[in-house]
């Protein structure tokens, strides 16, 4: 069964209820294209393949569409016209929440070899470069969050921008800005030995479990 086909029941409820639009289905056929997308770049990875920035790029967008599926939801089920400025915000801020995400899980996602933005830097840049150049697109995105937040209803943005403080906070970090501090791991130079060692550990623990 193909991707497209395990959406299909997915697509049918929506329909039935009445939450189906154009632009909701083409978010979920954004989920497709993503983790095609996502299965193409870590293949490479492990083939030691070069990747894109273009193709690393699109695929750290698309990785949000299932937010973008429940604002879309969220429009229809409150009967309010989709705002086009709040997804361009939105948009932006997902892409820095994925970030924040990839950064905190990067350990992992080389163990389970998927996608994870750091990981397809440091293929693409190499270990010395890949650090800077994320933190040139975190500050390239944390621009134009500023910018579309002045853009929006005053007490809309502060909102916001207050609950993104209070998460940081939950999440132990404290910071000027609502993403806190941007914390950029070490890199891994041999991913396929860390992964064995990590799993080798793992199952030493398993064992005397």
């Amino acid at each position: 069964m193909s991707l497209s086909d395990m959406l299909d029941p997915l697509d049918n409820l929506l329909q039935c209820q009445g939450l189906m639009t154009d632009q909701l289905r083409n978010e979920l056929k954004s989920g497709i294209q993503y983790w095609s997308l996502e299965r193409k770049l870590c293949q490479a990875l492990s083939r030691n393949d070069k990747i894109s920035i273009e193709d690393v790029m699109e695929a750290i967008h698309l990785k949000s569409f299932d937010y973008r599926v429940l604002n879309l939801m969220m429009y229809r089920l409150t009967g309010q016209q989709v705002n086009d400025l709040h997804m361009e915000f939105l948009s932006v801020s997902e892409f820095l929440v994925e970030i924040c995400d990839d950064l905190y899980d990067y350990e992992d996602d080389v163990v389970n070899n998927t996608f994870n933005i750091l990981r397809m830097f440091a293929a693409i840049y190499g270990p010395l470069d890949a650090p800077k150049m994320l933190a040139k697109c975190i500050g390239e995105a944390e621009g134009k969050y500023e910018s579309f937040s002045k853009k929006l209803d005053p007490s809309i943005s502060r909102s916001y921008w207050r609950r993104c403080e209070e998460a940081t906070k939950e999440g132990g970090k404290i910071s000027g800005h609502a993403y806190g501090t941007w914390n950029i791991p070490p890199l891994i130079g041999d991913e396929e030995s860390f992964r064995f060692d990590r799993l080798n550990r793992g199952d030493a623990s398993a064992m005397a479990i």
